[in-house]
């Protein structure tokens, strides 16, 4: 009984601290997302948090949700006009990446994301779906609290929403790669190279995309070359990239930003964000199916080449079971022969 209790207050003590870590992670992010902010002080282009509830979600299951729970109650505890609206968008927060986890695991989603439809799940239904649940219950929110009028409602549920989506669509694909992240062996000194070159181009596109020249579409080439040369691994970094970018400069009123309204800004940011987030992740699935193919036809090559030398070989048997016992059991019986009969003696006469 004394080790069975040790057990349980062992794994109690690591779900706590698995929540506290989520809770952290999901406060920490929101104020990095807040230095962006667009709609009263609260509602950015771009919330990391959501996609971090999701990627904990998909990782370590439903049991995390306290954790997403409580760094939502945190960050909003400073924003929220009174208590009751600070729970019920706490409470939206939360159950929209628990309803974008449900709906992601009803359709089979993968975390490896190396397919068509775990790519198209994501953005339909774990971010376009899901996320209506926290922009409808926080914009209402706000409207019934009467921090906005009725004519803000769907400005801000806009804002809110796209925000959101654009945190599951951007955020959470870095983070599942992150989880499966390993040094690659044996790769040659070109790859190294290719990588570091990449890095820089997308470094340097940051730098022309921030400043007061409207050159975003230059983001577009860097997410084809990442999917093409190394899918989502280098993908998904470049996609959050190219959106930061993109909302530094949209913050800014720099680049093609200057001189717009709030409506035409978002529209245009969130355009490009979307984009460059299909682009990143739809081109990565279609290439790591398409690899993934070209290794299954090169096995059934290799295997029907064997299978040609050893019928040559009049070997057919061991061909296909490979199993040398099989072998001696395949071989055909040889030919009894048949026991002679004994000539009966004739009668002596």
């Amino acid at each position: 009984m004394a080790v069975a209790r040790r057990q349980r207050l062992r794994r109690g003590g690591a779900a706590v601290l698995e929540m506290g870590a989520i809770a952290a992670l999901y406060y920490g992010s929101a104020r990095l997302g807040l230095l962006q902010q667009l709609v009263r002080g609260q509602v950015t282009p771009l919330w990391p948090p959501s996609g971090i509830a999701v990627a904990s979600l998909l990782l370590r299951g439903p049991r995390v949700w306290p954790g997403i729970a409580l760094g939502a109650f945190l960050v909003n505890i400073a924003l929220g006009p009174s208590l009751p609206a600070v729970l019920a968008i706490a409470a939206g927060n939360t159950l929209a990446p628990v309803c974008s986890y449900l709906l992601l695991r009803r359709a089979g989603f993968r975390t490896e994301l190396d397919r068509l439809r775990d790519a198209l799940a994501l953005i339909f239904l774990g971010a376009f779906t899901g996320m209506l649940v926290s922009a409808t219950t926080g914009s209402g929110t706000l409207v019934l609290a009467g921090v906005l009028s009725s004519g803000d409602f769907w400005p801000t549920w806009s804002v809110w929403w796209t925000g959101d989506a654009m945190g599951v669509l951007v955020v959470t694909p870095v983070l599942l790669v992150l989880r499966r992240a390993r040094l690659p062996r044996n790769a040659p000194p070109y790859r190294w190279a290719e990588g570091l070159l990449l890095l820089a181009a997308t470094a340097g596109a940051g730098v022309l995309v921030t400043g007061h020249t409207p050159l975003l579409f230059l983001g577009f080439p860097l997410l084809i070359w990442a999917a093409f040369r190394f899918q989502l691994a280098a993908a998904a970094p470049c996609a959050l990239a190219v959106s930061t970018f993109a909302i530094i400069a949209g913050t800014e009123r720099s680049g093609p930003f200057a001189g717009r309204g709030l409506l035409t800004e978002m529209i245009t940011l969130q355009a490009f964000n979307g984009s460059a987030a299909l682009t990143a992740l739809l081109l990565a699935a279609v290439i790591s199916e398409r690899n993934e193919s070209e290794r299954e036809i090169a096995r059934a090559c290799s295997q029907l080449a064997r299978m040609a030398a050893r019928i040559a070989t009049g070997d057919l048997h061991s061909m296909v079971s490979g199993d040398p016992a099989s072998e001696r059991e395949a071989e055909p019986p040889r030919a009894r022969k048949r026991p002679q009969r004994r000539k009966k003696p004739s009668p002596q006469t």
